[in-house]
């Protein structure tokens, strides 16, 4: 029998607690002008003291499951994205294995940053295929507010990034190769670390010497995200607009037959520039960044989760997603929902 991997059940969660950029004109010294002009993002949504990143999982994992209509005990995979894990091992896939009640099934952790979400629905997509596994749970959840730079010397990247998760279910399903039938048409992942450190944690780490932290690394900042920003931002308009058209010539769709583009949400801007690389009516594109910041490996399964809950994606619509992300990764997917 041959399988096709069809995304069943979506869920979402963002912690209560919003954060807009008037809330960090106060500890940043920006102000909301600046931020919206250079990214588009209007607030974010933190966590509180209290809260890990499986937390977030977990709701979006509960609602992506009631939304599918299975039980929870038909899931025989987790895959986890994350860069913000709630400890350094084992892996946030077992502890959200464990919140949900689902032992001795694969949990499979992955860290692709931004490209995150993208490359575990391929490798999900590869499992179904294959017949070992029936239904999975791809999840891509993030807290960055612990670890981000408040005060002025980390304006420029700590108004980017919010907290948040994002749930799918992908199962196993006949394929009848009809046209019009869901699935998951292809994916196309990609790396180049001849960049990793334009966008990177320098610590704590095993290449820093002796101790993977100390007091040197704390007082020059190193466990704070560094970024080149226009690097990152020319690079990720390139390399999102290539690996979108090139997705799309080898299954033999044109991008005008794609009916909604889901993006990685970092950069309003990044998103516009790629509508106006590749001719895409900036109508067919759904964007969440003015209301959650850039939540990594979350955005695209959250924005998903908006998107059907605004009426915009619906059953049957042709739909496309690229992200770029730290690494260099970057990767693209084209699925009938």
């Amino acid at each position: 029998m041959k399988y096709r991997s069809e995304i069943i059940g979506v869920g979402s969660f963002v912690p209560p607690q919003v954060f807009t950029n008037f809330d960090l004109e106060k500890m940043l010294d920006t102000t909301d002008e600046w931020i919206q002009q250079r990214t588009g993002i209007v607030q974010r949504h933190w966590v509180d003291a209290q809260a890990c990143t499986t937390d977030l999982a977990l709701e979006a994992s509960l609602l992506a499951i009631k939304n599918a209509g299975i039980d929870k005990s038909e899931i025989d995979m987790i895959i986890f994205a994350t860069l913000t894990p709630d400890h350094d091992f084992p892996g946030s896939g077992c502890f959200l294995q464990a919140k949900l009640g689902l032992p001795e099934i694969t949990a499979l952790d992955i860290r692709q940053q931004c490209t995150g979400f993208l490359y575990g629905l391929s490798i999900a997509d590869k499992f179904i295929q294959s017949g070992s596994h029936k239904n999975i749970l791809l999840v891509g959840a993030e807290i960055h507010s612990k670890g981000l730079d408040k005060t002025p010397n980390g304006r420029n990247i700590s108004v980017l990034f919010g907290d948040g998760a994002g749930a799918v279910i992908v199962s196993a399903r006949e394929s009848t190769n009809a046209v019009s039938e869901s699935k998951i048409i292809a994916t196309k992942l990609y790396a180049d670390g001849a960049f990793a450190k334009e966008l990177w944690l320098p610590a704590p780490g095993s290449a820093l010497g002796d101790e993977r932290i100390n007091h040197q690394l704390l007082e020059e900042g190193l466990h704070y995200p560094q970024m080149n920003g226009k690097t990152v931002f020319v690079h990720a308009t390139k390399r999102m607009s290539e690996c979108l058209l090139k997705i799309c010539v080898e299954n033999k769709v044109d991008v005008n037959d794609v009916d909604l583009f889901l993006f990685h949400q970092a950069n309003l801007r990044i998103n516009s520039k790629v509508a106006e690389m590749l001719s895409i009516s900036e109508s067919k594109i759904f964007n969440t960044i003015q209301n959650y910041g850039n939540t990594t490996a979350a955005t695209i399964p959250l924005g998903m989760d908006d998107a059907i809950k605004a009426g915009v994606l619906k059953k049957g619509m042709l739909v496309a997603s690229a992200a770029f992300g730290s690494g260099f990764t970057w990767a693209s997917a084209l699925w009938r929902q």
